[in-house]
């Protein structure tokens, strides 16, 4: 029986959170993100950087009302590697 390996950025709850809000929508609003993962400010900041370093997201910095605004998407790099996460922690459920 041989299972797959993890992929190591995936494999932290955050990050996980954070791709799986954006599996599932156009972007998401760095509020947004905060608010659904239920992370600090600085934590999650940090989270999307390495996923933003990796490819696995797009980051996009903009004003709203003079205020800043930050928007995130998933990448075709980010939507290949949940699939295939996904796919690896099913083979240790099913096993």
């Amino acid at each position: 029986m041989i299972f797959k390996d993890l992929d190591p950025l995936l494999h932290n709850q955050l990050r996980l959170s954070v791709i799986s809000l954006l599996i599932s929508v156009e972007f998401a609003e760095f509020n947004f993100l905060l608010e659904k993962t239920g992370a600090t400010r600085g934590n999650l900041s940090v989270q999307i950087n390495k996923l933003k370093e990796a490819g696995y997201i797009e980051v996009t910095k903009s004003f709203r009302n003079n205020y800043p605004l930050t928007t995130c998407n998933i990448s075709n790099a980010g939507i290949e590697a949940f699939e295939k996460y996904v796919e690896a922690i099913s083979g240790y459920l099913n096993k």
